[in-house]
């Protein structure tokens, strides 16, 4: 009798600021770079995970999806990160899973949806960062979503196109009254997919009371890496 294949998940996070407490917890970590994309592959518990880079927004998270899952043979996704709160019922630190996103039903894994504080609500795919509390909550008065990121829509389209079933997790890193500590374009470069840290640097010199809350916002990020990563974990064992 020829042995059972393992099941083999893929994980994708936007940059590795999000996946970095997550990825502490991979057995047998090495790390593979397949047609330009790089990867870091590792097991936890039975489960053999491969974790993506997607990159921030569109255009780039469809060119790696795209050769990420060519070829590959995977039992489902998990999209993960983080997202930001669009409307009041969520927190920073709370996990959600969108339910128009996700094509996995939890109802047949009570046992998660129980043992977790998750909320499970639409989450919406925006082209950039905002930064401005009205235009969120007009985003969820319009779209009745909770929070919004900039790669899911683009990750679902792609599980449908391959017949892969997706589960997508987010942990709220900012909301509406915890907003970022710097304006977006200060904060991220979408097209050179990094931060500049010599203007993110000018920008808190010229403002040194400001600086706190760059300090604050660091220490959300840190916290929201620990919540997703044992969510994300506990999920990967269970599915």
């Amino acid at each position: 009798m020829p042995l059972a294949r393992e099941t083999m998940i893929a994980v994708t996070f936007a940059l590795p600021t999000e996946s970095r407490e997550f990825l502490r917890h991979l057995n047998h970590k090495s790390r593979s770079d397949r047609d330009s994309v790089r990867t870091v592959c590792g097991k936890i518990g039975d489960r053999v995970i491969e974790v993506l880079h997607t990159g921030v927004g569109e255009k780039v998270c469809r060119q790696r999806l795209g050769k990420f899952l060519q070829d590959q043979k995977f039992d489902c996704l998990i999209s993960a990160g983080f997202a930001g709160a669009i409307a009041d019922d969520l927190q920073i630190g709370d996990l959600l899973v969108a339910r128009n996103f996700s094509t996995i039903d939890l109802n047949q894994k009570p046992s998660l949806l129980s043992s977790l504080p998750i909320h499970v609500a639409d989450l919406l795919t925006v082209p950039a960062l905002i930064d401005s509390p009205e235009e969120r909550m007009k985003l969820a008065r319009t779209f009745g979503a909770s929070a919004v990121d900039m790669e899911t829509k683009f990750i679902a389209q792609a599980c449908a196109t391959h017949g892969l079933p997706l589960l997508s997790l987010r942990v709220i890193s900012d909301t509406p009254r915890d907003l970022f500590p710097a304006p977006a374009n200060i904060l991220f470069d979408i097209e050179q997919q990094r931060t500049h840290l010599l203007k993110l640097a000018r920008h808190f010199l010229v403002r040194p009371n400001h600086v706190s809350r760059l300090a604050q916002f660091a220490k959300r990020i840190g916290s929201a890496q620990k919540t997703l990563a044992a969510a994300l974990t506990k999920f990967v064992r269970e599915l």
